[in-house]
């Protein structure tokens, strides 16, 4: 259940289209479905705001494919992360509507797209070699109901490139960065705005920077104000986290 089903629900019980054993049936159905293989938890979108998210890694493509037909019986929207070609090439066979994100490595499926939100999020990539975590950042937020505008390959070791979308960045309501190496740039891009700052450490380097490690250690003793730290490569924690500070700014319309 959604929390649009709900206010549905009593808003026909408040006129008297629905009867209160009826709407209390609803609310009371149980929370999960069992698939033998998976508990899906029906209710999320009601607690949270958005269904379960799947991930993909680690399970077979019929298994994915099975717990989003699930959700696709109780919600609009399904986001699919960490997925091989085969989980996408077996989503897009059963859901006409799928749409593959190849560089975020997603699949998203929308019955009916959400309203966005006023505000704006930005997702900052450092590197091209950053862009898998970034763009599963910024696909994560779009599904979500938020504008994004993404800023691709503004490492610090050109800073210029990152200068010139100043004014883009400082009238986002919340920026994710992305970057792997030593991770400087979320330090760099919360030192020029008054925004909440997510950064996200990628796996993107040599030896030393053991993994993304290096990054994760740079951006958890960064001395920009504001600046908080997702795990390493975890774009989708990062989307998901700007969008519940962008709902907070700026709740969608009606």
């Amino acid at each position: 259940m959604t929390t649009t089903e709900a206010i549905q629900l009593l808003e026909q019980f408040r006129a008297g289209a629905l009867g209160r054993d009826e709407v209390l049936r609803a609310f009371q159905a149980a929370p999960l479905a069992d698939l033998g293989f998976a508990q899906v938890d029906t209710h999320r979108a009601l607690r949270k705001g958005f269904p379960e998210v799947i991930f993909g890694s680690g399970k077979t493509p019929a298994q994915v494919v099975a717990i989003a037909a699930k959700l696709l019986e109780h919600d609009q929207q399904v986001l699919v992360t960490r997925i091989t070609p085969e989980h996408a090439r077996a989503l897009r066979r059963k859901f006409r509507i799928a749409v593959h994100h190849e560089m975020a490595r997603c699949v998203t499926i929308e019955k009916t797209a959400r309203p966005k939100r006023p505000g704006t999020i930005a997702v900052v990539c450092a590197g091209t070699s950053d862009l898998p975590v970034a763009e599963e950042a910024a696909v994560t937020a779009e599904i979500m109901g938020n504008v994004v505008t993404r800023v691709h390959d503004a490492g610090v070791a050109g800073l210029h490139r990152l200068l010139r979308h100043l004014e883009m960045l400082q009238s986002a309501n919340v920026i994710v960065v992305a970057a792997g190496m030593e991770g400087a740039l979320p330090s760099v891009v919360a030192g020029l705005v008054s925004k909440p700052v997510i950064a996200v450490p990628t796996s993107v380097g040599y030896g030393a920077s053991f993994g993304g490690l290096a990054a994760l250690l740079g951006m958890l003793n960064s001395c920009g104000s504001g600046v908080t730290v997702v795990n390493i490569d975890n774009g989708f924690g990062a989307g998901y986290a700007a969008s519940q500070i962008n709902a907070l700014i700026a709740p969608v319309a009606g």
